[in-house]
């Protein structure tokens, strides 16, 4: 079993190396319309709301209004949802952070020089030279932000990544060939790592779950997952509470058991 999670820098074709890498291998390929799409069905949240974790920083005056806490625990549920399903490329501007480092999956950071990528991005967008530059810098500079922001990284530390390639050198071609090789060697070495891929998937619609429900919502809620057996942890989560977390979570595919931890006092009623 082997996934690739690719971040891409605008311009740099992460996206197109993605889909090449995903033809050789015969693996499915999803990017962020994928991702996104996705998760505004499952959560009925409005695309255009995943901008602000996906694409910029909130300005001030939206801060207040964004639920971000939630909106990553959608989009998290759902790419480890499809991650758990085995052989996958990911690309988009982030994601390959959130893959746990257990053996399975290949974290890329696709990049290029700024200038090739103001270029691919001016015939690409159909802009000018200028308002190219323009964009680069602006999306290279929101997506650094909130990377740091809301997940306490550097995007562009090499250190996070199983690969760093830089697509301006060579053909995507000849880039699909570690890629391939990586992931045929991975998928050689058998389960290693499978199972905790998919306790990560299953906790993390239990937890997505939880935030989508009206009772719930905001609650500040942990869950853990190990071999199927769910736990989880919130202030508040005691009766009539920990009964409706259980039945929400024994609703989530691959749950066996589900363990409720809270402590007084109680969280209070929301609103339908």
């Amino acid at each position: 079993m082997a996934i690739i999670a690719i971040n891409q820098q605008l311009g740099s074709r992460g996206d197109e190396l993605g889909q090449l890498a995903a033809d050789a291998l015969g693996y499915r390929f999803w990017g962020r319309r994928e991702l996104v799409s996705a998760a505004s069905r499952a959560y009925r949240v409005e695309p255009e709301q995943f901008l602000i974790i996906d694409e910029r920083q909130p300005h001030f005056w939206e801060r207040p209004k964004v639920d971000t806490d939630r909106l990553r625990a959608f989009l998290r549920a759902v790419i480890f949802r499809e991650m758990a399903q085995d052989r996958m490329v990911f690309a988009s501007s982030s994601g390959a952070q959130l893959m746990p480092a257990n053996g399975c999956g290949l974290r890329v950071r696709a990049m290029a020089p700024f200038p090739i990528r103001v270029r691919n991005v001016a015939g690409i967008e159909k802009l000018t030279a200028a308002a190219a530059e323009k964009r680069v810098r602006d999306h290279d500079r929101e997506v650094k932000a909130r990377a740091q922001s809301l997940y306490s990284f550097d995007i562009d530390d090499p250190g996070i990544y199983d690969l760093v390639l830089n697509t301006a050198v060579l053909s995507l071609d000849i880039l699909v060939a570690p890629l391939r090789s990586c992931a045929e060697k991975i998928d050689a070495s058998g389960d290693h790592g499978v199972q905790e891929l998919r306790d990560a998937a299953v906790a993390a619609q239990v937890r997505a779950a939880l935030l989508s429900h009206p009772k719930f919502g905001h609650a500040d809620i942990n869950v853990d997952c190990v071999l199927g057996a769910v736990r989880v942890d919130g202030p508040g989560l005691v009766a009539p509470w920990d009964d409706l977390a259980r039945k929400v979570a024994a609703e989530i595919e691959g749950v066996k058991s589900c363990d409720i931890g809270g402590d007084d006092p109680p969280m209070p009623l929301r609103a339908e």
